[in-house]
């Protein structure tokens, strides 16, 4: 580029645009390296000051869908993320996956009784002796991050729930896993009071391995959302039927049926899922 850009990020701050973070973003989702320069010379030409990371998100998105839809759904498993709302009902619901591909049995919207008061807690698990409950924070912006408050919020109510015993699976458990997830991220004081306090923190990018994004990319996890081949309202119809991944809509293809998508439109929606669950093995 010829002269230096700011941009402003989903929080409001502003920062020197650096093509070779744009680059790194292709990169990482498979985009060959010959498009990358392309896309990425593209981008850079329609580039203004100020101009907001959503903005060059959707210029990237829409050329990388020119080269691979796959690709551009893998590219916006993020905001794809945030397509589960507007409320945090499927976000538990997406917690609750993660649990299950862990082992555990799970239950969602608890009430569980504490010792002053009751609780509901979005998941519950269990699996052998262990009995683990989670708050799931769901943000519908990017800007937004669970900070120490939350924190602190949630260690309350964990420590009012511990002194109880429960009876998931048929079994009597206390509680022996304290969790916090959010589809964003923590402030640096959330992290650092998680770790001081026993809370184990989930976010888009804490921790540094095993987060959010790594065990989505890693596990095939990938939302229904962030198919291109889908239309918004399909989405929506999808997730209210508690298909929330591609792995569970290609086990389930008659559900594509079922909210009224034509079967020749089918193939290409399954073929797609099917693709970016190839790539993440």
């Amino acid at each position: 580029m010829n002269h230096v850009i700011t941009i402003t990020k989903s929080d409001g701050t502003k920062e020197l645009f650096e093509e070779e973070k744009l680059a790194n973003s292709l990169r990482r989702v498979g985009v060959k390296p010959e498009s990358i320069d392309e896309i990425v010379d593209e981008v850079e030409a329609t580039m203004r000051d100020s101009m907001t990371t959503k903005e060059i998100y959707t210029k990237a998105f829409s050329l990388i869908r020119k080269h691979s839809a796959p690709l551009a759904a893998k590219y916006s498993i993020r905001r794809a993320m945030m397509e589960l709302g507007p409320d945090g009902f499927p976000y538990e619901r997406f917690v609750a996956r993660i649990f299950r591909m862990w082992g555990y049995e799970t239950m969602t919207d608890q009430a569980v009784m504490g010792t002053c008061v009751d609780h509901e807690i979005d998941v519950v698990a269990w699996k052998g002796d262990s009995l683990a409950m989670v708050e799931a924070k769901f943000h519908n912006e990017f800007g937004m991050k669970s900070d120490l408050k939350v924190a602190l919020y949630v260690k309350a109510r964990f420590d009012d729930i511990a002194p109880n015993t429960f009876d998931f699976g048929g079994k009597k458990r206390k509680l022996t896993e304290r969790w916090l997830t959010t589809n964003t991220k923590f402030t640096d004081k959330a992290i650092k009071y998680g770790e001081c306090s026993h809370l184990n923190l989930l976010g888009w990018n804490y921790p540094t391995k095993g987060n959010l994004h790594e065990i989505i990319e890693q596990n095939g996890l990938h939302p229904i959302t962030c198919l291109t081949t889908l239309t918004h309202q399909e989405k929506k119809d999808l997730v209210a039927r508690d298909i929330l991944v591609c792995i569970d809509l290609v086990g389930k293809p008659g559900v594509l049926n079922d909210i009224g998508i034509k079967v020749e439109r089918t193939e290409g929606i399954l073929t797609e899922a099917q693709i970016i669950i190839e790539e993440a093995k």
